[in-house]
């Protein structure tokens, strides 16, 4: 770092509007370059003793790739043998994989290779996973359609022409196609939940600091999560099993948060489930009956098989959306734009490199953001000056009122369901769309997912059926660290309403189903 000159801390003093007196400058002049000096001390110890080395691993840019799912392909092994031997596994590209470039969706990121592995890529490669590649994302993950990474949009397996969801869209689109066996999505305001939902495959957002962060390019650090996407529940909870527990380094997670095998734990159920029907997440604004008419069929269908269904009221539902508006728009614009992803003022494992990359490339070009990142950054900035922060205390505080609503039918339900989207997926924006439709085909359909995001509570899109030859979710949800109990529900609900296979791009990776929807 250069130091700076006289006259540069003479024009910063008068830009910070500080009052300091020409007398006095050099008097701050000196201080300020003496305490500078240890900024070369910290730079000179960091390489020293812990600056990594991108080990060197095979990429490639993806041959065939029909859906636009895959970033860059790989074939990474680790471990010969565990409880993921065998299975191919995309990593969502906003997931740092040593050696291997990363984009997040964004020019802001193009061309930055991380030197170190994420925590969750760790563990899948020393549980036997094979990481075949990054799966696309939207640009910086703040999108809940398929349609503004900068790779292009990411099309539906069951539809090429509408969107997988987002942000995790190339995650759940590979999944859905059968070319991977299991993948890691990230989930801020439901982007694990979506693409899974208008897939037709399985989602699962863990309790907020189950699964570890560290590593992956964050948003928000109160509402980031990572979690798999899968084609079947016990497949999702394989994967869970391996992700889960603490790895010391994410402020996220609790002391001695611990996973366990949720695999084993989806077999302790041996009498029907209460299910909490949540009478809001049917009554959402854009609310189409064909997807509530199909919920409610699949709920009819559990109760047949046993389960007793409560219609419960939870008014606080409809308020979570505002609170997450509110909470991912300035924390977004504090942390992830002005904070260059990380931020400050926590404890935990960083990444420098990163952080100054992606810094120096944002403030070269501003307008390289896609148009849901200019929004947060207009409407961030915006209610931050005026503001000063007050809002997003607010809403931090008011989460608590959010969490003890849903906390309230869990305390006699076993778990609460409600659709995990209002819609199924619409039709992707053509290249020349207005800015209109690009923002609200991004963010139309987060009404039941954020809030429990907001929240933390757990929470597991699968399969209820189709609508019009759509997929429809339905959404598990269930007391904090209770993920067993989610499965548990959502692979019992699973034996009575199937599973979904797209009718196109199926390879011969797809994990065999024990029974399929129809519609």
């Amino acid at each position: 770092m250069e130091l700076p000159s006289r006259t540069a801390i003479r024009d910063l003093a008068g830009e910070l509007r500080l009052g300091i007196a020409d007398g006095d400058l050099d008097f701050y002049h000196a201080a300020a370059t003496g305490l500078l000096g240890s900024w070369a001390v910290v730079e000179e110890l960091y390489d020293a003793e812990v600056a990594p080395s991108a080990p060197d691993r095979d990429w490639a840019e993806p041959a065939d790739d029909p859906l636009g799912a895959w970033y860059v392909t790989t074939e990474l092994t680790g471990a010969d043998s565990g409880p993921l031997a065998g299975r191919r596994v995309a990593v969502k590209d906003n997931i740092a994989v040593a050696g291997v470039p990363m984009m997040n969706g964004s020019e802001t990121v193009r061309g930055f290779v991380p030197a170190r592995d994420a925590t969750v890529v760790t563990r899948l490669l020393d549980a036997g996973a094979t990481i075949a590649g990054k799966a696309v994302c939207e640009d910086l993950c703040f999108s809940g359609a398929s349609h503004t990474a900068k790779t292009g949009p990411v099309r539906n397996p069951w539809d090429l022409d509408r969107t997988t969801g987002g942000s995790s869209s190339g995650s759940a689109a590979l999944v859905a196609a059968g070319e991977v066996d299991l993948a890691v999505g990230g989930d801020q305001g439901g982007s694990i939940r979506i693409p899974a939902a208008f897939c037709g495959v399985v989602g699962h957002k863990p309790s907020f600091g189950l699964v570890p962060y560290t590593g992956a390019f964050p948003i928000e650090q109160s509402i980031d999560h990572l979690g798999p996407i899968a084609p079947t529940v016990a497949d999702a909870a394989a994967l869970l099993s391996v992700l889960a527990g603490a790895d010391g380094a994410d402020p996220r997670q609790p002391t001695g948060v611990a996973g366990e095998d949720y695999v084993a734990a989806l077999g302790r159920l041996d009498r029907g489930l209460r299910i909490g029907v949540v009478s809001e997440g049917f009554d959402q604004a854009n609310s189409d009956p064909g997807v509530n008419a199909v919920v409610r069929d699949a709920i009819e269908r559990l109760t047949a098989a046993g389960h007793v269904a409560e219609e419960v009221a939870i008014p606080w539902h409809k308020h979570g959306a505002a609170l997450w508006d509110v909470i991912s728009v300035e924390g977004a614009t504090w942390q992830m734009v002005q904070g260059n992803a990380y931020g400050l003022n926590w404890k935990g494992g960083y990444d420098p490199e990163q952080m100054a990359f992606y810094g120096e490339r944002w403030r070269r070009d501003p307008a390289a953001f896609s148009e849901t990142v200019k929004l947060v950054a207009l409407g961030g900035t915006w209610s931050l000056r005026e503001g000063y922060g007050a809002a997003y205390g607010k809403a931090r505080n008011l989460e608590r009122r959010l969490a003890a609503a849903y906390d309230a039918p869990l305390a006699t339900h076993d778990v609460l369901v409600m659709p995990t989207l209002p819609i199924t997926a619409s039709l992707i924006p053509p290249a020349d769309a207005p800015v209109e439709e690009v923002v609200t085909r991004a963010l139309e359909m987060v009404a039941n997912t954020a809030p429990l995001d907001v929240t933390g509570h757990p929470a597991c899109s699968i399969p209820a059926g189709l609508s019009d030859g759509l997929p429809v979710g339905l959404m598990v949800v269930g007391r904090m660290f209770d993920d067993a109990g989610v499965l548990r529900a959502a692979h019992a609900f699973e034996q009575t309403l199937g599973t979904l296979t797209a009718p196109h791009h199926r390879t011969t990776h797809r994990t065999t189903h024990d029974k399929e929807l129809t519609a």
